[in-house]
């Protein structure tokens, strides 16, 4: 009799956990399909699945749970960002489930500041401590990691010259001047302006891997990068640029950001601000870019741009490239992917996979247009006679 009803309870729980999948399954091969995007088709956006179990854990845990998937290979796409392009088109992220953690997730970033100094600095030695190596291999030879502007570029080291060339002239900048640079990398914009507009700049970051390999990049030249927070800064410049930095910054820390921003910049100096936006106003990031790549990072919307500026400066300008970073992320890509065979022994198969899933997701997003790019220009008191730049 106990043989029996444990027989009977297997049989039971194979109908369940196959019904399970059966139904998972044609979920999610709907959902996929009203985006133009087949389940093992032929299409270079189409996906290849190697695992039944895809199917249940992408329904249970939404965008989290298709990035660990193909981290574990348990599907591919010929054309990823394709994939990514076609799957954000039809407006699937906003059909995603959203799970128990990540529901916690948001409350807990509504209720906490995730960006406080000392999360500030775990959260960018996770991403640029990484290794100089990495990014070496990635990006072009000023190793700029910011979106570059392609008007007239042929190639990513061009198209990194111009982005900068633009900031340069778009902050109006003229030999004497001392310029900040919050969040500078590895020194890209600051070496460049000291080289071409003969100003002295000054850099911040948080990442010590950026800065060493910063100062030994810019040697020789007017430029100090120091390991510092933001909200650390004092003094005064007559220019401040930020570029690929407002995105680490926080929703609970906007203001403190653009206050600290207003209280370093002459009465008569310009502000640039670089950064990736989004359509909507959010509290929270891709629960797997979070996770992976950024943690706790948050793409400001013109309304949070807006009010944490309001009562401080003078819009002057504002310009979206975000088609652009398209182009660089798919130029980042072909650079990773082409010099794997130098990084390979020291970082995995599955990092692969994953930084390809980074840089090809994101290159889709922008494509899509979920992403923006934009450049600001702000003044403390409103340029005299109006902004113009050439």
């Amino acid at each position: 009799m106990a043989v029996q009803l444990l027989a009977r309870l297997r049989v039971n729980i194979c109908t369940i956990y196959t019904s399970t999948h059966v139904n998972a399954k044609d979920t999610l091969s709907r959902l996929f399909s009203s985006a133009g995007i087949t389940v093992n088709g032929s299409n270079a956006w189409d996906i290849q699945v190697h695992n039944e179990h895809f199917y249940t854990q992408v329904l249970a845990t939404g965008s989290l749970g298709l990035g660990e998937s193909y981290m574990s290979n348990w599907w591919d796409s010929p054309r990823l960002d394709e994939f990514f392009h076609h799957l954000l088109r039809g407006e699937l992220d906003t059909k995603a489930h959203k799970s128990l953690a990540i529901q916690g997730e948001i409350l807990f970033s509504r209720l906490f500041n995730r960006q406080n100094p000392a999360s500030a600095y775990r959260n960018a030695v996770k991403h640029y401590d990484l290794g100089n190596d990495l990014f070496t291999q990635m990006l072009d030879r000023r190793m700029v990691y910011t979106c570059g502007f392609w008007k007239n570029a042929q190639s990513l080291n061009e198209a990194q010259e111009y982005k900068l060339d633009l900031s340069c002239r778009k902050l109006q900048l003229k030999p004497g001047m001392h310029v900040l640079d919050i969040g500078c990398g590895w020194g890209s914009f600051a070496k460049y302006a000291a080289e071409k507009y003969q100003v002295k700049v000054t850099g911040i970051t948080l990442s010590k891997e950026q800065a060493e390999l910063g100062r030994q990049l810019c040697k020789g030249l007017p430029v100090d990068i120091q390991l510092m927070d933001y909200r650390q800064l004092g003094g005064q410049y007559d220019a401040i640029a930020s570029l690929g930095m407002f995105e680490h910054v926080g929703l609970k820390n906007y203001r403190i950001y653009m206050q600290t921003v207003f209280n370093c910049l002459r009465d008569e100096g310009l502000f640039l601000l670089h950064t990736i936006g989004s359509n909507h106003s959010t509290a929270y990031i891709d629960p797997w870019i979070n996770k992976y790549i950024f943690p706790h990072s948050l793409l400001p919307s013109i309304r949070q741009i807006g009010k944490a500026i309001e009562g401080l400066f003078v819009m002057e300008h504002w310009e979206n490239f975000s088609t652009d970073y398209d182009k660089t992320l798919s130029a980042w890509f072909t650079n990773f992917s082409s010099n794997w065979n130098k990084l390979k022994a020291k970082y995995d198969d599955t990092f692969y996979r994953m930084w390809k899933y980074y840089l090809l997701s994101c290159a889709g997003s922008f494509r899509a247009r979920k992403n923006q790019l934009w450049q600001l220009v702000l003044s403390r008191k409103g340029v005299e006679g109006g902004y113009r730049f050439s």
